[in-house]
This record gives C-alpha cells, structure tokens and sequence, in this order.
C-alpha cells in the first residue's frame, strides 16, 4: 500500500524532482518507508512507499524491469502462484515482492495481465517499446487513481491533494455536489467533488500514448453470473460459500508484517475475525483485533465484540472515542478524506484505525463488501418483496420484526419507496426542497432511476450497488481512513471471485425464511454463540451523533456563512432539525474553507 503519482508535460517541458517531490509530499502518510522518482524528458512517476510484503530496499518504487518503469499502490495477493507460471516461462526474479510479479505479468501477459490478479491496485507503467503508459484501477476500486488533464499537461495520483499541488483547482463540481446533497449518491460517474479532476473507475484500464498526448480508458471486467452455482442446493452453496472464503482470507494473510482485524461486534466482523484466527492457529499465530465501542448504550456492539473476542481467545484492544477526541478531530478528518461524507460514522472508523497504527499493526483485515454481496440491508427486503409471490410476501413480512428488526409497515415503505421511482424522486425532491429552482431542477436521477429500476433483478441491483451505489463511496472512506495513518486494510468479502460466487448463489440462500444473510449464519452457527450469529440489530461503527455533535445555533451559523450554501440555497437557513442534512451542509462548510471551495457561474 503506497502513494503515487505522475505527471506528463504536453508541451515538451521536462519534469524535475522537485515538481514530483511536491506531489508525494502530501502523501508522506501513505507510504512513511521510502520514497522514489523516475523522470524521463517530459513526464515523471514519483511514489512513496508503505513496506508490506519484501520490506527489504530492494522493493522500492519506481520499479525498473527491462524497458518499463511500475509505479504502484496495493497488493497483488496471488503473486506466488503468478511468479510460479512467470518462471515456467523463464522469468529469472530478484525480489520476494510483488511489485516485480506484477510488473513482469504486464511485460508477459501485456494489458491482459490485469485479468491475472487478485488483489486490489492502481498503478502507472511506462512501456518504452510502445511509448505508452498503461494505467489501471482493481475491479471494485479499492484503490484510488485520480487524475487531471488539460491542454499542457496530464497529472494522476493517489490523493487529491497531491494533484492541487500542481494544478489549483478551487471550483466546485455542482452536479456531484448536488447528488450528495439531494439523491445520496457521490460515485455515479467518473467525476470528483472538484471540478476537472476524475477517477479512474473501478474495473478499468487508461493508456496515455506519447506520441500523440492522448488516451483511451476502457473496462476490462465484469460481473459474470454462474448460472451453475445459482443451481446449487443450500448444503452444497453453504460449502462453496465456506471454500471460497476460506480461500479469500488465506491470499489476504500474506504479509511480512503484523496482521490485525476490525471487531465491531456485528455479524460481518465476527465471520471473518472467526475464520481468520482458525486459519492462523493452524500456523501457531494469533490474531489481534481492534474495536471501537461507544458510551451510549443506543449504538454500542462492545458487548458483543467482547463475547467474539473472549469466545475466540483472541487479544483485543478496545477503545471508546468521545466527545473531545471527535472535536479535535472534525477539521483534520474532513481534510483527509478530501470531499465531503455523509456522516460521523466515518469518525469511528478514523478512530480505529488511528488506535491500529498505536498498535503497532501495519494490515488490518475488515468486513467491508459482505452486506452488499449478501443482502444484508434492510432496504433490500424491497428487492426481496418483488421478486416473489403474494404467498411468499405475506410469510416474509411476518418475519421482518424478528429477524430484520423492522416492522411489517417499515417493510411495506421500504418496497415503495425504493421500488417504485415516482416516490424514490419525490423524497429526492423533498430533501432538495431549499435549493434553488435551477440547481433542483438540474439534478441528475440516471443513477436513482436505474436503481430503482434494478430492484426488479437483485443481481442487476447488487452489481449497480458494487459498481456505482454503496461500495465505491465505502471504499473511499476506507482508503482515506486507513492511509491517513499507514494502515493497508484488506477486505476479504470483495475477493473478486468470491463476490461473483455470493452474486450467483441462489437468493432465497441470502435472505431465507427472513434471516438476512442466511448462508453466512448457517457457516457461522455453532462456531459462536447464538447471540452473535442470530443477531437481529445491525448497529455498524454509528457514532452518538447527539452526544458528539449536539444541536446548536453555532453550527447554523456556520452553515449560513459558507459562500457555497448561500449560493445553492434560495434564502438564509433558519430551522433545520434533520441531523444528516445539518451534518452534510456543515461539512461542505468547513470543505469549502480547508479547500478555497466556491460556486463558479
């Protein structure tokens, strides 16, 4: 895990260390071990390093192999087996990392070697012979790859921050502005919260040619659906399910450093802390987990993480944020994650991985991806209620009290509201009801309608959440979070060829007899206690946003001063009780300070 970056000059002006050592700068989080730069007339890579596997200097970054220089950010778990068939075919390797096995895949394979790992990645390589630069972003964009371009000069790196060193960008992206503020969506498209800086999009290739200064960005995977594990009986799912797991976690225990786990005491967290430290018991080691509890009784998963950690005999670390360490924390928080979030939860999340890096533990494995592939959210009983029968319907919702922790009525609003696109849109509007005429009428419902479109089809709906709704936004946080302080965080439930396995076992496996993620509880069942593998409640890493961040004239206030909102909003704010639409504008507020944000008409 590491920062990039790199710069081409249009125009012929050579690129110095100083300008790349500008960039990388504003990463030195992202990769405290090493830094590096490679320049060749009028373009440059620099990097810094975060030492995982190979900590040794002969690792380090830009990585030459023959006539091709690697600058690259992730993990590419299956590099043994990929280095066992490279030297099948007479590669001679001089590190153990697996920075060498992906730049000779590329150098064997070409652009196709994208298509061998299993792993998550962003990385440039400069092709000499072709006088090219192959760019690529994993399948689910676990890792970020942002990049500008204009008339003289095209610029990519790992943070946003990294490309403002170069190109002073201050205008807001109105449309993806907008999305957040009204629809809840931020990565429908390519674009940024800031105007003219993209992102290479999960599952997607970049080729930049320098003979011409031009590039091509085209998308090299897919979600396919096996139609012969959708074909499989519940025994025989619920063991490929444990297999595939199994298989997921063990590729992602590769390191030459200490691994952790995140606890949060929830059904996702204690799955994958539960196979992992079997897995490692078998080879003498133990795994170390780190939580994150609140004092309010209302959104606390203590107890339970504790029940996971004694059961298991695992070390854990708990701790319990509170109130100043979220105030000492709202500014650097915003700043590091670059564009603005929805809610506080993403301090939790901070916290953890600030107490990981305490610790002294440089990957740290997360439950990030499960809810997604295994219907794990309670809005999915929509997609449940429209795919079946009346009788079937009628069965379900009896059971949505116990096992979804929702009401037979909250489960009949979910199935119109995000099902039916009329009423979806509505409540879009409704929450953009303070916005001017023109920027209310100039939302964008593509992504919502197709959405709401999708529920019709709950492998179309899971692809669009993984591809473009939740996941995406998700991993940005996690990104964010997790580098701010050096952490790598691996994320088994999004092994590719385990989400393509979740995404074709049969639904009614997924959501059965109105447990939500069935399959996963049935592999669970007996390995911890009932109260952790029959929970009903799903709390996550919430923050007690009340006590935190109470309501207060103080953060109208701040809200009205911000040029932004004043240009968005037809009239001064004068009540706003909705706790997520207060944090959303406060947070834009502070954004546009930390970053000289404004409103270009």
């Amino acid at each position: 895990m590491c920062g990039i970056a790199g710069i081409i000059y249009k125009e012929g002006t050579s690129v110095t260390k100083e300008i790349l050592k500008k960039m990388t700068n504003k990463m030195l989080h992202r990769g405290p071990d090493a830094e590096g730069f490679y320049m060749n007339g009028n373009f440059g890579f620099g990097h810094r390093r975060l030492a995982i596997i190979d900590t040794s200097n002969s690792g380090n970054q830009p990585f030459l192999f023959k006539n091709k220089v690697l600058t690259f950010n992730g993990a590419i778990y299956n590099y043994i087996e990929l280095k066992t068939e490279l030297e099948k075919q007479g590669y001679i390797f001089h590190t153990n990392c697996d920075t060498e096995i992906l730049i000779a895949s590329y150098d064997y394979w070409g652009e196709k070697c994208v298509e061998k790992f299993n792993g998550m990645w962003a990385f440039a390589i400069f092709d000499a012979a072709k006088n090219k630069i192959f760019c690529s972003r994993d399948r689910f964009g676990v890792k970020p790859f942002y990049y500008f371009t204009d008339d003289k000069k095209f610029i990519f790196a790992s943070e946003i921050k990294a490309i403002l060193e170069i190109e002073k960008i201050t205008e807001v992206n109105l449309q993806t502005l907008l999305q957040f503020i009204a629809v809840n969506l931020t990565e429908q498209s390519n674009e940024t919260f800031f105007k003219g800086i993209y992102k290479l999009q999960g599952s997607h290739n970049l080729v930049y040619c320098l003979n011409t200064n031009t590039f091509e960005i085209y998308k090299y995977y897919d979600i396919p659906f096996h139609k012969d594990i959708s074909k499989l009986n519940l025994e025989e799912s619920a063991k490929l399910f444990q297999q595939e797991i199994e298989r997921a976690i063990k590729l992602r225990l590769r390191s030459d450093v200490n691994i952790g786990a995140a606890l949060s005491g929830g059904l996702d967290s204690s799955f994958l802390v539960t196979v992992s430290s079997k897995i490692l018991s078998e080879r003498n080691e133990k795994l170390n987990v780190i939580s994150v509890g609140s004092r309010n009784p209302d959104n606390d998963e203590s107890e339970y993480s504790k029940l996971v950690s004694e059961y298991l005999h695992l070390t854990q670390d708990l701790i319990y944020p509170d109130k100043k360490d979220f105030k000492d924390s709202i500014i650097k928080v915003i700043t590091s994650q670059e564009e603005p979030f929805g809610g506080l939860a993403i301090y939790m999340q901070n916290f953890l991985m600030s107490e990981t890096n305490k610790l002294g533990i440089k990957v740290l494995l997360d439950g990030q991806g499960a809810d997604e592939i295994l219907l794990g959210y309670s809005r999915y009983t929509a997609a449940y209620l429209r795919n079946h029968s009346f009788f079937k319907n009628s069965k379900f919702l009896l059971n949505l009290r116990s096992h979804y922790d929702i009401s037979i009525l909250k489960g009949g609003l979910y199935y119109l509201y995000f099902s039916v696109y009329w009423i979806r849109k509505m409540g879009i509007l409704f929450r953009a009801r303070g916005l001017k005429a023109k920027y209310k009428h100039s939302i964008d419902f593509t992504l919502m309608k197709n959405l709401t479109k999708s529920y019709s089809n709950i492998f179309q709906m899971q692809r669009i959440e993984i591809f473009w709704a939740q996941i995406p936004e998700l991993l940005r946080f996690e990104d964010k979070n997790s580098m701010a302080f050096s952490i790598e965080t691996r994320l088994p439930f999004l092994d590719y060829k385990f989400v393509e396995t979740c995404l074709s076992i049969n639904n009614h496996f997924k959501i059965y007899k109105g447990w939500s993620k069935y399959i996963l509880r049935k592999n669970l069942s007996e390995k911890l206690p009932d109260k952790i593998t029959w929970r009903k409640r799903k709390i996550g890493f919430d923050a007690p946003t009340d006590e935190w961040w109470p309501y207060s004239e103080t953060i109208l206030e701040k809200i009205n001063t911000s040029k932004i909102i004043q240009e968005l909003y037809s009239k001064k704010i004068k009540s706003l009780r909705n706790r997520e639409m207060q944090w959303k504008l406060y947070n834009i507020a502070i954004w546009e300070e930390a970053f000289n944000m404004k409103i270009t008409n």
